[in-house]
Formats: structure tokens, sequence, C-alpha cells
């Protein structure tokens, strides 16, 4: 299945629920996070056990987080992931973002047919710096 536009996923939404966001600077899911709040975009972290990470409320799960979720940003192995797309689902979020190797076709369609949608094995910080540099995010 075909990509969608990150560029217009990157334009159009702001929040970002990033599941299994670690709170150590060195991990690629910090550093992810961190460029996305530095260009403007709101970071909902989703891990269990953690306060707070980036200066932002954790939740346990999609589901706990009491504001609107636009994309949720996936950084679980590929074998992890649909429980978190269900509760994409369930949450009406409207992106799934599986991160670099993180692939599952069945979770996917089900996401699709729930009219989100989807992008696997692709960055949103190398998405953004491709499409738009170091700029601030676009409006």
């Amino acid at each position: 299945m075909e990509t969608p536009d990150t560029r217009e996923i990157l334009r159009k939404f702001h929040t970002f629920a990033v599941v299994g966001l670690s709170p150590k600077p060195h991990r690629d899911s910090h550093k992810v996070a961190r460029f996305l709040q530095e260009h403007g975009y709101r970071i909902i972290p989703v891990r269990p056990g953690a306060d707070s990470i980036l200066g932002e409320r954790c939740y346990a799960t999609l589901g706990e987080i009491p504001q609107k979720v636009d994309v949720v940003n996936l950084f679980r192995r590929s074998e992890a992931v649909a429980p978190f797309v269900d509760q994409a689902i369930a949450i009406q979020a409207k992106v799934v973002w599986m991160q670099l190797g993180v692939i599952h076709e069945e979770a996917a369609e089900r996401a699709r047919r729930a009219g989100l949608l989807v992008v696997m094995d692709h960055c949103p910080l190398i998405e953004y710096r491709k499409h738009f540099g170091s700029s601030p995010r676009p409006v």
C-alpha cells in the first residue's frame, strides 16, 4: 500500500502521542519527540510507569489521554504495535505512524478500514527535514 503524503500530515496535524517514548535523551524516541516539540508540535508521552518526559505528563495508554490526538507515533517493535493501533482507532486519531523498521500490515489495514492514515517504516524527524529543512512547523 502506498504511503500517505507525510508532508501533508506534518503540515495538517499538530498533536503527537508518542508510544514508547524513552526518558533517556540518547534514545531515538526521545530525540524524535524532542525535535517535534522544538518545531511546534504538541507531544504526549505514552509510557507506563513514567510521570513526565520532555516536560509533558505521561499516560499509560492512549485511552487515558484527555485531549484529542492527531497522530499516534509508535516506537514499538512490529509484533507489539497491534494493540496500540486498536487504541488509536478507539480514540479516533487521524494517523498511525510506525517508526523506521516498524511494519504491521494487518494492524495497518484495520486502521485504514477505520479511516485512519497509516505511515509505516518512516520517521517524522527525517520526513520533516526532507520537506521543511530546519524551519519552524509549517502552518
